[in-house]
């Protein structure tokens, strides 16, 4: 057929130059163009551009503007569904497939309903277990084209529409139907299962190998060609598990068994065979090589390269034992093909006549055949050569000529191999057989494909017919299927002429068609071919599909779909009567051997299928024949045509799914694709058609949503504000689409004629385009911009330094210039200075001679008077001194005696002032006022010295200019004046020396009086020094004796004063305890007295205390009744008297209030205690703190004062409050003394009482605040003094140093610097104090806040618990939660009821004690055995509070373990457990055990484990599916298990415990085997919370992680093709995005947290979600194309991050993970990654450690541009990755 004609349609548009187009080529089929010139209609040729630059005018035919078929775009190349393509042509179609089977090595491609399956030649690893897992469970459009997404689809739609399915498996031989079925066999095993324990899915499997051996041979096109067709049909049960199968063959090659043709060979059971003779079972079968026998050696090669026929033999051996063939079976059934290979080398000998032959008696051959079979020799030796010819009257023996006896021969050969094949077959059947009940069934046909070869029989003729029927098959359930779309997008269905091949098949099994005639012919008693394809010839010569050859009268020509096929009528007749002698097969018959005999019998031959209802009932795959003498009257071709309307009736009544397998070549060369052998395939087995019919209509199909966020580009801005998008995908196609017949819109998809997305794509591409150059010229603007500027900026950075080099060039020159002119006037300045130096220095040395020696004369004249001046002074001065130094010794000692006298008075004095701080102040200050006063005269004294040496420096600076002065006057008027003038200059001379001597002794004078003036001020200033360290020694001295004696004093007055108020408060506490213990007497007395009078009225009764009461201290956190405060006990005691001890201790309302009390009283405590603690660090602190060292100490007699002030308030409110005590204690004994005692408790008096404690508890409080407040005044008016005085001394130093830049004594600078580090630490003493204050009111804010906190994740975890829950469910869990609240408010409010009741109850007590009190002094006569029983009663008051110490033990009664198991586990639901102690049953079972242990009962202790065990396998089978409750049982079943170890009494454990928790252990039953019992428990439960953690979460991964727009506007969508049919996908919207992933998680987290369960398992079940998530997204990844783009890789990327910060988040960051997401990570990355360059690959390979090579290599495989801007991974950059 013209694969060009009207089969697709033509486009008449987009014909502009550059446009691609596709041409015929001779040799690759098609090959791609390009338009070098626009088009215009009615040209006549196009200018076209080949790939390999070739120009060439291709001729149009104007008559019907027939144009080349348009070429998709690059972005739609390599796309797994054809149907994806925008134009659906040849070309088209085999170009995807080529680039698909080359480039990716994708074997699986998608066309529309069919599977297209290329033979790669080679193993592919996709067909593992993981594969398999990976695929269970997915919608087929989800992932990549595979064998088993079919699979998955036949099994789904099974299951969801309760429909039998069928695999239709067809293709050329050695096209890989046969492995294509046995994968999918293998799949349906694998998914579902047995349904019982007779492994029948292994028996499914294992009858591949043993139809392979007996019905598989190599052909020249296939090394395992399938010689038959089989129908498999897999039977399941109402879970839709395997239950049994059957198989029906159609047509086995028997003719294969006696002839093969060149390179080809037998069935492989006969090498097989041979290949094992060697073994011992099989020396009686006289085989050797494949080679000695005829039937094994006519193809020449008997050797498959690769293959290994004695391993092969081994396995079929093992099939065979796994069907259930036993041993003796085996080894008749490998004697009957033994004798087949011994029959074929039988030696016949023709006679001399010619007419008549004969068979050696001696052959071996013979023997072994008749040995092996089990038959006589003679007999069979006689009839190979002779034949029975029967008449009505008699009957003959005719001898056969030699052809004759060899065609016999090789007939029963073919025949015992036929029937030997049908035995087999249907014992295999019977191996698959089960008595259950069929539900369903899937059905998969693996038969033969079109075939045409240079002679073609009978065989190929059946084999055609059957593809015939095929194909009318699968075009009316394509042309259904479009139909059935259409009319479900409500799209209006105009009717799609398709080719319909009737015609055909009514030519060859209608009425008087080929097989009637040929049937007509058999009956014919000398019919020959000729004579019947003469008669086809007069029939069928106008029939359309009929022809006949024009050089032969021997063969007729069928037009087939797929191709004219002609067929040689040699052999027809003889093939279809399939003649075997009836005295051979009664020899047979009479075999000695029950198997071989049994092929032979009349019950056992086979006949067709048939159908008896609708259920599609299995029937045996062969007829039973009549009579023996009319057993062969039914000829192959009849049988064949029955067996075949079977076949369509079963596929008609199933949903078929199409596998269409193409062999790439004919060299079997692994990844080679030949286009010829492609299309014609592509032709014979329907794709082709397919395309066309979809072409027809409308092939592209988009989704609203896909299509708006494809081409939303092509949306107008102020279109997008509508939310509608179906209305904006209309107006969109309406204004780009003008022809409405080019799109139809349906209720969820838009329908596009063929070609249009191509030209939305053009348009999209257009819009990307001029977007991209509209960048592109802004940044090549910019870009060039820049690059002016850079320019601009170098030529004027040149200019700048070429000018510059000019000028420096002209500078330099005048600078030489101007140097020169100086050079020479230098030159001659020095030589008329040289001259003028020479004269000048001959007049100075003349000079300097005269006046030195008139200068040596004066100056020894002047030193000997200054050494007469120099002896006197100091003789003078040595005598002056020895006077003043008698005088100073004289005034000395009696100032030192008049001062000592004077010191020891003011040292009394001062040791009376010196406990007073405002002495050791006044000190100070006047310290420091002496100190600033002696610094300023020294500064005083500093000024003067600076302005004499200022004066002295002047006056030596004048007098040198004076001198310099001089001397130039003497030197010019030594040069202007003559030798005449020498006596009056010598008298200037004079004048001038005496003025000089007289300077000399002033500046001396000067110098004398400075120095002394100088020495006077050291003097006094070290003076001042000695007296101030004097002073400071005595004022440390006096501070330290201050501040000792101070301590001293405050030390012994503390301690007195604590220890008398110790001794009040003990006498206080003395007091009460007499006047409780009194009362308790007294009370006690009166409960006897009452119990004594009840018992005189009464008869006597018995009440028992209920003694299963007990908890677990040791284990529990929540205190009990028994464990409450002192203080509570008063109160507890007064409920048990009011409301009676039984009743008290069952009232839950009290146990409760008992322990908020106990638990506040707790918190109160540590409150204290902290206070306490931080009190007593800062005293220890402020101890060392208190030292006064300088002036700026602070004061301790404020906090003397406010301690003293504070002691002397509390003295006085505690007299107050004891007199009031006695006043009251005297009313009351004036009331009893002069009422009667029952007066006493009259409203009157006891309201008057009750005034008087209230008035007396106010005014308590009232002084309590005065003191609090005065405090308060106190404090921080004395920190405000201490800061005010603090700060002084600071202010002082800042005003009384002016001259701070000045030289400054250390001494005084350390003063200096010790008071600022006073006026330091005061100042840190105020902000320390302020810090604390805010962090004191900061850690409440914290408390409140931690609070709050608490209270909204309480309330959050209710809402996503009540979220989580069914309506009726939520509305209980709301009524529960109210009333919960509203109890937690009643009990507050009673608890403050409670309190105000408990103030009354204590002065009524008080006022009871009063009474008893009086009552005793008026009982004085019984005051000693009163005392009597008052000890006793004490006594036993004591025994009763020791009873709080509890044991851990809960009590049970034998018959009541039922309903322990009942309440505990069996009808116990978490949520009633809300609140309460986390495994909490753990625990009480625990104790139960606990107390069976302590009574020695074994039977208990076993009963009690035994039924805790199955009660929590009940309850988690029947709640297999909850998530909640396995975790409730997990937590505990870990809890009890942990107290079974942790009290189990075992050294390991007991180190590790407490004392109290070393009591609790168990002592006389070692639980090890039940410990072992709950461990493999807990891990069965963690198994199965696994389980269902997986089934939630796995729905959403692929979703959530993959599909989902995370980042909204980043993933594009490609167009898609047939694969997301509604068909193949389930009811609903099943999208998840990552936040549903991330509630559920949360989901698993709060419960297992609220539960208890250990962090360890929490944190290994997150580890192994997170691997889940791992695998199935990578999984999903790694087999779909679709999402291998970038996009998915950024998408990926932030929701692995968004998943890590949720485990940072709560955690569990420790669990690893994260760790275990690092493939996920790496693959993620690996999608972002550039992919050009060899550093890239090494970059890849370097980053991706995590992810094998062949992961990587699929990844890069499957990497899907999304725009035609990106570039996809070429086959080179993938080649450099694998090496």
């Amino acid at each position: 057929m013209d694969p060009r004609g009207s089969s697709f349609p033509v486009l008449h548009y987009n014909t502009r130059q550059y446009t691609r187009v596709w041409i015929p080529d001779p040799d690759e089929v098609w090959r791609s163009a390009e338009l070098t010139k626009d088009y215009k209609e009615g040209d006549k040729s196009l200018q076209l551009r080949l790939e390999d630059e070739t120009v060439q005018e291709y001729p149009v035919n104007v008559q019907n503007n027939q144009l080349p078929f348009l070429r998709n775009p690059d972005i739609l190349v390599g796309e797994n569904d054809l149907t994806a393509l925008s134009y659906l042509h040849e070309p088209a179609v085999l170009h995807n497939l080529k680039v698909r089977f080359l480039e990716s090595n994708h074997i699986y491609t998608y066309c529309g309903i069919v599977l297209v399956a290329i033979n790669p030649y080679d193993q592919l690893p996709i067909y593992g277990q993981d594969v398999i897992y990976a695929y269970s469970g997915q919608n087929m459009g989800d992932m990549d084209p595979h064998i088993f997404a079919v699979a998955e689809e036949a099994y789904k739609q099974m299951a969801r529409d309760e429909k039998n399915q069928s695999i239709i498996v067809s293709g050329e031989s050695g096209a890989g139907k046969t492995v294509s079925a046995k994968y999918a066999m293998r799949y349906f095993t694998t998914v579902s299962g047995s349904a019982s324990d007779t492994n029948i899915e292994e028996k499914v499997l294992a009858s591949s190998p043993i139809m392979e051996a007996i019905g598989n041979a190599k052909t020249t096109r296939n090394d395992n060609s399938s010689r038959f067709g089989k129908y498999i049909q897999i039977g399941f049960d109402k879970r839709y598990r395997i239950i049994g199968a059957n198989m029906r063959t159609y047509l086995l090659e028997k003719s294969r068994v006696v002839f093969q043709a060149d390179d080809e060979r037998n069935y492989h059971i006969f090498y097989q065979l041979c290949a094992a003779a060697s073994l011992a079972e099989f020396k009686e079968l006289a085989l050797t090589c494949a080679e000695d026998f005829f039937y094994t050696s006519q193809g020449g090669n008997t050797v498959i390269e690769g293959v290994d026929d004695a391993e092969d033999f081994e396995k079929t051996r093992q099939a065979f034992t796994l069907v259930g063939v036993r041993e003796s079976h085996q080894i008749s059934i490998f004697k009957i093909i033994a004798s087949i290979l011994h029959l074929g080398n039988v030696e016949i000998e023709a006679e001399r006549d010619g007419e008549s032959c004969r068979v050696s008696p001696e052959d071996e051959h013979l023997s072994n055949f008749c040995h092996l079979l089990g038959v006589e020799h003679s007999q069979m030796e006689h009839w190979l050569c002779h034949r029975k010819l029967v008449t009505t009257s008699e009957t003959y023996v005719k001898t056969m000529s030699l052809q004759q006896v060899v065609n016999a021969r090789d007939a029963l050969a073919k025949h015992i191999y036929a029937q030997l094949f049908h035995w087999i077959v249907e014992h295999v059947n019977k191996a698959l057989h089960t008595s259950l009940k069929q539900h369903s069934f899937i059905g998969v046909l693996d038969i033969y494909g079109f075939e045409t070869f240079e002679v073609n029989s009978f065989e190929q003729f059946c084999i055609n017919y059957a593809n015939e029927k095929l194909q009318q098959q699968f075009n009316s359930h394509v042309f259904k299927l479009e139909q059935e779309e259409y009319m479900k997008e409500q799209i209006p269905w105009t009717l799609i002429d398709f080719y319909d091949n009737q015609p055909c098949i009514d030519l060859i099994e209608a009425k008087l068609g080929i097989l009637d005639l040929l049937d007509e012919e058999c009956k014919v008693p000398r019919g020959t071919d000729q004579n019947w394809t003469q008669k086809l010839y007069d029939r069928h010569s106008g029939s359309q599909h009929f022809q006949k050859p024009r050089m032969s009268n021997k063969a007729f020509i069928v037009i087939h779909f797929a191709d004219k096929v002609e067929y040689l009528s040699d052999g027809f007749l003889e093939k279809n009567r399939d003649t075997v002698y009836e005295e051979q097969i009664n020899i047979l018959k009479a075999s000695k051997f029950p198997l071989v005999a049994d092929l032979f019998h009349d019950g056992k031959d086979s006949a067709p299928a048939t159908t008896a209802s609708s259920k599609i009932n299995i029937r045996p795959s062969r007829r039973p024949m009549k009579a023996s003498n009319k057993e062969h009257k039914k000829t192959v071709g009849y049988q064949f045509r029955s067996s075949l309307h079977l076949l369509m009736e079963t596929l008609n009544a199933t949903t078929p799914h199409y596998v269409r397998c193409i062999k790439p070549n004919d060299e079997k060369l692994p990844f080679r694709f030949n286009s010829k052998r492609a299309v014609q395939q592509l032709r014979a087995c329907g794709v082709l058609e397919t395309i066309r019919i979809s072409a027809a209509g409308y092939p592209s199909r988009w989704s609203y949503h896909d299509f708006f966020n494809r081409y939303r580009v092509l949306v107008k801005k102020k279109d997008l504000a509508n939310a509608d998008k179906k209305a904006i995908c209309r107006s969109v196609l309406e204004s780009l689409i003008k022809d409405p017949d080019k799109f139809q819109f349906g209720r969820t998809k838009i329908f596009f004629r063929a070609g249009q997305v191509a030209y939305l794509e053009k348009l999209r591409a257009d819009k990307f385009r001029a977007a991209t150059i509209m960048i592109q010229k802004t940044v090549r603007g910019w870009l060039q911009k820049q690059k002016y500027r850079r320019l601009k900026g170098a030529a004027l950075t040149l200019q700048r330094h070429c000018r510059g080099h000019l000028a420096r060039r002209l500078a330099k020159h005048l600078r030489r210039t101007r140097a020169a002119v100086v050079l020479q006037k230098q030159y001659r300045m020095q030589r008329a200075r040289r001259a003028y130096q020479r004269v000048r220095r001959a007049a100075l040395v003349i000079q300097a001679f005269a006046r030195g020696m008139f200068v040596r004369r004066i100056y020894h004249q002047v030193l000997r008077e200054h050494k007469a001046t120099v002896i006197q002074k100091h003789v003078r001065g040595w005598m002056a001194r020895r006077r003043f130094q008698r005088l100073r010794g004289a005034a000395i000692v009696i100032q030192c005696g008049f001062r000592r006298l004077k010191a020891k008075q003011a040292l009394k004095a001062l040791r009376i002032e010196a406990r007073s701080a405002e002495h050791l102040k006044r000190l100070n200050v006047g310290m420091e006022n002496k100190i600033v006063q002696l610094q300023r005269k020294i500064d005083d004294q500093n000024k003067e010295v600076k302005t004499l040496s200022e004066q002295l420096s002047a006056i030596t600076s004048a007098h040198a200019m004076e001198v310099e002065k001089l001397k130039k006057e003497v030197a010019c008027y030594q040069q202007s004046q003559d030798e005449d003038r020498g006596p009056q200059l010598q008298e200037e001379v004079e004048s001038l020396r005496t003025e000089l001597q007289r300077a000399h002794s002033e500046r001396k004078v000067l110098e004398d009086t400075h120095t002394r003036e100088k020495d006077e001020l050291k003097k006094r200033v070290a003076d001042l020094e000695q007296e101030n360290a004097l002073l400071k020694d005595e004022k440390e001295q006096l501070n330290n004796q201050i501040l000792c004696q101070s301590k001293d004093e405050f030390a012994q007055n503390s301690v007195k004063e604590n220890l008398m108020m110790k001794k009040e408060l003990e006498e206080e506490r003395s007091r009460y305890q007499n006047l409780v213990k009194e009362y308790s007497r007294l009370e006690q007395r009166y409960d006897n007295l009452r119990d004594e009078m009840t018992i005189l009225k009464q008869t006597p009764g018995h009440r028992r205390n209920p003694s299963n009461q007990s908890s677990l201290e040791s284990d529990s956190n929540y205190p009990s009744i028994s464990t409450s405060e002192v203080g509570d006990t008063e109160d507890t005691l007064q409920q048990v008297e009011e409301i009676g001890l039984e009743k008290a201790a069952m009232d839950m309302t009290v146990f409760l209030k008992l322990q908020k009390r106990v638990r506040e009283l707790e918190q109160e405590r540590k409150k204290l205690q902290v206070q306490l603690e931080k009190k007593e660090q800062q005293d220890g602190k402020g101890v060392p703190a208190e030292q006064p060292s300088n002036d700026s100490d602070l004061d301790p007699d404020a906090d003397l004062a406010y301690n003293s002030l504070k002691r002397q308030e509390l003295e006085s409110e505690n007299k107050k409050l004891k007199n009031e005590l006695n006043e009251l204690r005297k009313a009351v004994a004036d009331q009893a003394s002069e009422h009667s005692p029952a007066a006493a408790g009259t409203p009157d008096s006891y309201s008057l009482l009750l005034n008087q404690l209230r008035l007396a508890n106010e005014e308590l409080e009232v002084r309590k605040e005065e003191v609090l407040i005065l405090r308060t005044q106190i404090v921080s008016a004395d920190q405000r003094r201490l800061a005010g005085k603090g700060s002084e001394p600071n202010i002082n130093a800042r005003t009384s140093w002016p001259n701070s830049e000045k030289h400054v004594d250390q001494e005084d600078a350390i003063e200096a610097y010790h008071g600022v580090c006073q006026t330091n630490r005061l100042l840190e003493a105020q902000l320390q104090a302020q810090s604390r204050e805010h962090e004191e009111e900061v850690d409440n804010l914290k408390a409140q806040l931690e609070a709050l906190k608490e209270e909204m994740d309480r309330q959050q975890q209710t809402f996503c618990q009540t979220l989580l829950l069914s309506p009726e469910a939520q509305v209980e869990f709301g009524i529960q939660q109210e009333m919960s609240q509203l109890t937690n408010e009643n009990l507050d409010l009673k608890e403050l009821v409670e309190k105000l009741e408990k103030n009354e109850r204590k002065l009524k007590k008080q006022l009871k004690i009063y009474m008893k009190k009086v009552q005793d002094l008026e009982a004085a006569q019984a005051l000693a055995q009163s005392e009597r029983k008052r000890h006793e009663l004490n006594r036993q008051v004591t025994v009763q509070r020791k009873e709080k110490d509890f044991q851990g033990m809960l009590e049970y009664h034998k018959e009541d373990e039922a309903l322990l198991i009942r309440n505990l586990v069996t009808e116990l639901k978490p949520q009633t457990l809300a609140g309460a102690v986390p495994c909490l049953p753990a625990y009480i079972l625990y104790m139960c055990i606990r107390h069976a242990d302590y009574v020695n009962d074994d039977l208990k202790v076993h009963a009690l484990l035994t039924s805790t065990i199955n009660g929590i396998k009940k309850v988690l089978k029947k709640h297999n599916e909850d998530f909640e409750m396995t975790s409730f049982w997990l937590s505990n079943t870990c809890r009890l298990l942990h107290c079974l170890k942790q009290y189990s009494g075992d050294e390991g454990f007991m180190t590790q415990n407490t004392a109290k928790q070393n009591e609790h252990c168990l002592k006389n039953f070692d639980l090890t085997e039940y410990r072992q019992v709950l461990s493999d428990l807990s891990i069965q439960i963690y198994q199965q919370l696994i389980k269902i953690a997986e089934g939630l979460l796995q729905p959403m991964i692929v979703s959530a992680m993959l599909e989902n727009e995370s980042i909204q506007g980043l993933s594009g969508v490609k167009p898609t093709g047939y694969r997301k049919r509604t068909s193949s996908m389930p009811e609903g919207d099943n999208s998840y995005c990552l936040e549903a992933i991330i509630r559920q998680m949360n989901s698993f987290h709060t419960v297992m947290c609220d539960q208890g369960l250990d962090p360890e398992i929490i944190l290994q079940v997150f580890r192994q979600l997170f691997y889940m998530i791992n695998a199935v997204t990578l999984n999903n990844l790694l087999l779909r194309k679709d999402v291998c783009s970038w996009s998915t890789g950024m998408q990926l990327r932030y929701n692995i991050s968004q998943l890590e910060e949720w485990l940072r988040g709560r955690n569990l960051h420790q669990s690893g993970a994260v760790e275990t997401m690092e493939p996920l990570i790496q693959a993620a990355q690996l999608l972002q990654l550039k992919k050009k360059s060899p550093e890239d690959a090494e970059a890849i390979c370097s980053l991706c450690t995590a992810l094998s090579t062949q992961q990587i290599v699929k990844i890069l495989n499957l990497y899907t541009p999304l725009n035609e801007f990106e570039e996809r991974v070429t086959v080179a950059f993938i080649r450099t990755i694998q090496r």
